[in-house]
């Protein structure tokens, strides 16, 4: 049985300019190449959980614009369930990405439809409910995060929260959260600590959380719980041409790793091969790896199947 895992969050559709270098504020810079992606987060994650091998419900909203059908059936053609997906009127969400020769990039969302996600429906909490893991991300309305996250809590359902974009946290929604993922600025926020070493976050984050997960990029995520346990685990080796989508491949794949309740060491490793396999790409959605595709990077990298 494929673990269940519901996802609570944004849909966008991105708009991808790439550039050998990215403009500074005011300047104007000419570009090499457009197209246009389904993406957000949210989507962009439950989108990565299914390749990965879950059973994905998405919870969230798309406008009524032209984009809106695009968003779905890019859902829909991953195998997605989209019952809980609704139609707000007006605009989708949009993401303006702009991404460089060195391919780092910059990003400015438009929320649209999401920001119209501000409760949830009797199908929605069900949803939830029945899943094995919930995993939210912070591009809709707050309220929603901490209502999708209690109804997990008490109904006993793991919660994952990838808490980007960074901002600062609710007492009531880290107090339901099981597995934090943050990058160090994501970290920073939530501490209320400013910049400080990894280890130094992990440690403050774990005044608020049980388990926390850091990204670090091309070095990989390091990993810190209430039980003690400290992980440092490497990215495997690559040449990046895109990592608009990276972090939400590892997070997806985290998530299915969790909810098949595999060894965090394994899980963690698992995660870094599908951000890895992802990077390689250009593009957001269409850039997340299969299961197959994770598995065989994974073994390139840390030695033997998983």
């Amino acid at each position: 049985m494929n673990p269940r895992v519901t996802v609570v969050g944004s849909v966008n559709m991105d708009l991808v300019a790439t550039a050998p270098t990215l403009p500074r504020p005011g300047e104007t810079v000419l570009g090499d190449g457009f197209a246009t992606v389904p993406g957000g987060k949210g989507a962009n994650q439950a989108v990565a959980a299914a390749r990965a091998g879950a059973a994905c419900r998405f919870v969230g909203a798309v406008g009524t614009d032209t984009f809106a059908d695009d968003l779905r059936a890019n859902l829909a053609a991953a195998g997605v369930d989209t019952e809980q997906l609704r139609s707000a009127p007006g605009p989708s969400g949009v993401a303006l990405i702009a991404v460089d020769a060195a391919a780092e990039n910059l990003i400015v969302v438009a929320p649209g439809a999401n920001a119209t996600l501000t409760a949830l429906t009797g199908g929605d909490r069900a949803a939830i409910t029945a899943a094995d893991v919930l995993l939210c991300q912070l591009e809709i309305p707050l309220e929603t995060v901490v209502q999708a996250a209690t109804a997990a809590h008490d109904a006993g359902v793991s919660v994952v929260l990838n808490a980007a974009p960074a901002r600062a946290l609710p007492a009531q929604l880290l107090q339901a959260v099981d597995l934090l993922v943050v990058n160090e600025g994501e970290a920073a926020a939530i501490a209320g600590t400013g910049r400080q070493d990894p280890s130094g976050l992990l440690d403050a984050l774990l005044a608020h959380v049980p388990r926390v997960v850091m990204t670090l990029g091309a070095a990989g995520a390091a990993y810190a719980d209430r039980d003690g346990q400290r992980l440092d685990v490497p990215a495997p080796r690559i040449t990046a041409v895109d990592t608009t989508a990276a972090g939400d491949a590892f997070t997806g794949a985290l998530a299915v790793a969790w909810a098949q309740r595999r060894p965090i060491a394994e899980a963690l490793r698992w995660a870094c091969a599908a951000g890895a396999v992802c990077a390689q790409r250009h593009g957001a959605a269409t850039a997340l790896p299969t299961q197959a595709e994770i598995d065989q990077m994974y073994a390139q990298t840390y030695g033997g199947a998983r």
